[in-house]
């Protein structure tokens, strides 16, 4: 297996950006290759503020899918090298047939992209979202001791485990992908699902960092929270029992997501409503849109990214009063 971490290639991107005290948060959900949207916003945003993202956001947190992305920004990758990336390895990963070969292609993507690094090579705050399996409890893997909630004596940059570990257990969509063992510094084995399962929008855990952990007033915090998208379900063209139980189980998993999703917001609307967020992931309701996580069609996702592109075009003048 190549583990040869690609480079991140210079900058050409060169805006200052204004020393102005707010904590800047971005927030990426899961969704599988539906990613491809939230590629499509992020790659607005970082033209308009003409700087790579992790040199504007404080806090970059994700989940699953949004967990790949966000590590890769805190390294400072930038969205074009991102979306290479996603081309290649995504397409690959969701048309693997079984839930061992869909785990091994993740694997291959996620040890060719990190390699060894662990999160003390990060450059912005950030926070991959899991699951533990056998306590069905977060296990939220950060960077900073900055952003630790009590024990800070002991805390240790991820764990001690690498940006790979951590990422593909994010995605680890359990039963579709394998269930994914770390191994912590201290040689402890964590088993780990997909971090969708407790907060597929992890706009929550994020803000509970700036507030509780940096001690960041309210009035200073800005969230943008990117999600997939909404989409109608793909009709079935499928005639043997099992396949239409497959796409049934598939559709019941995207439901529950969709569902924690909506909660975690709704939850951030009440107990935050005077922090600003922007949330970006709109609904689209004509049959030609229909998807689902496990997308392998490029044309199809090259259209999901350009939903994201028009998603940020309606909120542009908002983004760059939070912004700049």
């Amino acid at each position: 297996m190549d583990t040869t971490t690609p480079a991140v290639a210079p900058t050409k991107l060169s805006a200052e950006l204004p020393k102005d005290g707010l904590c800047r948060i971005l927030s990426l959900d899961g969704g599988g290759s539906k990613g491809f949207y939230t590629l499509g916003v992020l790659k607005e945003i970082e033209g308009m503020m003409n700087c790579p993202l992790y040199q504007l956001f404080d806090l970059v947190f994700g989940t699953s899918t949004g967990a790949i992305i966000a590590a890769l920004i805190a390294l400072g990758y930038e969205v074009d090298a991102i979306h290479s990336l996603y081309k290649e390895h995504v397409l690959k990963i969701m048309q693997a047939p079984s839930p061992e070969e869909k785990s091994e292609a993740l694997a291959k993507l996620a040890n060719t992209v990190f390699a060894d690094k662990k999160f003390d090579a990060v450059k912005t705050g950030v926070g991959i979202i899991t699951t533990k399996w056998a306590i069905e409890k977060p296990m939220i893997f950060k960077g900073n001791v900055a952003q630790a909630h009590g024990r800070a004596g002991n805390f240790v940059p991820g764990f001690g485990c690498t940006i790979s570990d951590a990422v593909q257990a994010s995605c680890s969509a359990f039963p579709y992908f394998e269930r994914k063992i770390v191994t912590t510094g201290e040689g402890d084995h964590v088993e780990l699902i997909d971090g969708g399962y407790c907060a597929n929008n992890p706009t929550l855990y994020a803000i509970a960092d700036a507030v509780v952990a940096l001690k960041i007033a309210h009035a200073d915090i800005r969230v943008v929270s990117v999600g997939v998208g909404v989409y109608p379900k793909p009709p079935s063209s499928l005639k043997m029992w099992f396949a239409k139980k497959f796409l049934k189980s598939v559709q019941l998993l995207e439901k529950t997501l969709e569902i924690n999703t909506q909660s975690m917001d709704q939850l951030r609307e009440i107990l935050f409503k005077d922090i600003p967020t922007i949330r970006i992931s709109d609904t689209f309701e004509k049959p030609d849109m229909a998807t689902d996580l496990f997308e392998h069609n490029l044309e199809k996702l090259n259209i999901l990214r350009q939903r994201g592109s028009e998603s940020f075009a309606s909120r542009e003048s908002q983004l760059k009063e939070f912004l700049l």
